[in-house]
């Protein structure tokens, strides 16, 4: 079975962001974004979804954030999908629901080519020091345009922003793995059209 690894690196006027990313890892993270809240969620990301990820990234955020976490979002969906190669043998779908002490996260995904997001969380104006948590819809944008996958994030509830940021992408991490395994089960793809 050949290696499921990508490096994906992009460089803009804004931004200039490297990824590498095994999908076949042990859950080791060495992520460096300028962003230190970024940094742990895309910890959490390796740890819970048994990822190798490395993430090196710099960009203009004298100006605001926003650039260079749409830019991580758009670089880890196009290394998911250049990792994944031509999907066969894999589940496809997964679903993840994490609670993270008050807050409770489900997150349900299908790798189908068809790149679509439901996000449902209500992070209300509070930010979590510096960082403004809407950009978390922003993030999850670009991954899933750019993986081409559907991806359903709804917080059934929560209260501290901290929480329900760290139950979003541990769920959707665990959400991930089941979608990406491979399924004994399965010939090609997992699809009646034979492709995704």
């Amino acid at each position: 079975m050949a290696k499921r690894k990508a490096k994906i690196v992009r460089k803009t006027a804004e931004t200039n962001v490297t990824i590498e990313l095994n999908l076949d890892g042990t859950g080791k993270g060495d992520i460096s974004t300028t962003i230190p809240f970024l940094d742990h969620m895309l910890n959490l990301l390796a740890r819970h979804g048994f990822f190798d990820l490395k993430v090196k990234s710099r960009g203009d955020i004298d100006v605001d954030y926003h650039h260079l976490v749409e830019d991580i979002g758009i670089c880890l969906g196009a290394a998911i999908r250049e990792a994944l190669g031509n999907k066969e043998k894999i589940n496809r779908y997964g679903s993840a629901t994490v609670p993270m002490d008050e807050s409770l996260c489900v997150a349900s995904l299908d790798i189908s080519g068809r790149p679509y997001l439901v996000f449902k969380v209500n992070f209300g104006v509070k930010k979590i020091r510096d960082f403004d948590p809407a950009l978390l819809k922003d993030f999850f944008k670009s991954l899933t345009d750019h993986s081409g996958m559907t991806l359903h994030v709804n917080v059934m509830y929560g209260r501290n922003n901290h929480h329900i940021a760290e139950s979003v992408f541990k769920a959707f991490a665990r959400a991930l793995s089941e979608a990406v395994s491979f399924n004994k089960k399965v010939t090609g793809v997992l699809s009646t059209k034979g492709s995704l």
